[in-house]
């Protein structure tokens, strides 16, 4: 299996976001789906996030934001 990480971004209709990030096996020690979550969570205007380091979820009140937080996890990812 070729590495990969995975990120979801959904929004509601009042405007609140939820994020889920996963990753496999061999990258969770490099890049934790926590720790991407929270930088996702960030840009959304959550306050963190959790889970397992291969899948993790978080949410925030700026759903409009959506881009920003999947910016966040690619820049995370780049390191």
């Amino acid at each position: 299996v070729e590495s990969v990480s995975v990120a979801l971004v959904g929004t509601t209709e009042d405007g609140m976001a939820g994020l889920a990030v996963g990753v496999t096996f061999d990258r969770k020690h490099k890049s934790s789906a926590v720790a991407l979550v929270r930088a996702g969570s960030a840009a959304l205007g959550g306050k963190g996030g959790g889970g397992r380091p291969v899948m993790a979820q978080a949410g925030g009140p700026d759903g409009d934001k959506a881009a920003e937080a999947l910016a966040a996890i690619k820049a995370a990812l780049a390191g």
